[in-house]
């Protein structure tokens, strides 16, 4: 008989606070998720499957604040990470009728290109899906290969997707905007004006969003550069902007 060894074949489970059990199944299981197992007493335990990963739900602390949005964190890292955020907005639409962009719970915005998204569960816990080859540096303040508003859109990049603070990422665009529109690209500016809006929108900070929209109807932009321009707005689609005509609200309930 040999000795026991540590071996490097281990399996983590997070372990994250559950505020409520109704809320949580409602939610997840609306998402696909299936329950492998589930106890309420004499402690609260949950077990949650999708895909080939699972999430675990514990008792919450005493002082719990699901508003705060603290409550725990779990990253799942995938190959590619589009196919997850399609195929969870699409559950959420049709278990929801919308895509729950606002509020808590919830489902961030997805970008081309970009490389994260968070879902927020109703006990404000974030479950993080990040894509493999990520890039591992990033520049907090914009790249120092970018100036100008180019600078400040890849600083509320990064601040959006990577530390999911939409109200920093509205205030930086809001000041860079104010500082460098004039004589900067049309594209960029397009792209500033999109990016408000989309954030804006999120936030449900909309006292802005008439004027940005009027203003990037405005521009003097190729189909080409708008397409481009739009891309930083996830609900560009709702917009149906033209390069002439007028521009519609976007829909509130896509991220």
């Amino acid at each position: 008989m040999t000795e026991a060894m540590v071996r490097a074949n281990e399996t983590t489970v997070p372990v994250m606070p559950c505020a409520s059990v109704e809320e949580t199944l409602e939610f997840y299981q609306a998402l696909g998720f299936g329950v492998a197992y589930r106890q309420t007493r004499p402690y609260i335990y949950l077990a949650l499957e999708w895909s080939g990963f699972a999430l675990h739900f514990g008792a919450p602390p005493e002082n719990i604040d699901p508003s705060r949005e603290d409550a725990g964190t779990c990253l799942v890292f995938v190959d590619a990470i589009a196919p997850y955020h399609a195929e969870l907005t699409r559950a959420m639409r049709a278990a929801y009728g919308k895509i729950l962009a606002k509020g808590r719970p919830r489902i961030t915005r997805f970008r081309p290109g970009a490389s994260r998204f968070t879902l927020v569960d109703p006990s404000g816990n974030s479950i993080i899906f990040i894509q493999r080859d990520e890039p591992a540096q990033l520049e907090y303040g914009g790249s120092k290969n970018l100036t100008g508003l180019a600078k400040a859109l890849d600083n509320a990049r990064i601040l959006s997707e990577f530390k999911n603070d939409d109200h920093a990422a509205l205030r930086v665009l809001t000041t860079a905007l104010r500082r460098h529109e004039t004589g900067s690209p049309p594209v960029d500016v397009a792209r500033t004006l999109a990016t408000l809006i989309g954030l804006a929108t999120a936030l449900d900070d909309t006292g802005g969003v008439e004027e940005w929209h009027r203003r990037l109807t405005a521009l003097d932009l190729t189909d080409s550069e708008r397409r481009h321009a739009l891309e930083g707005l996830s609900n560009a689609e709702d917009l149906r902007m033209r390069r002439t005509g007028t521009t519609e609200a976007p829909a509130a309930d896509t991220p």
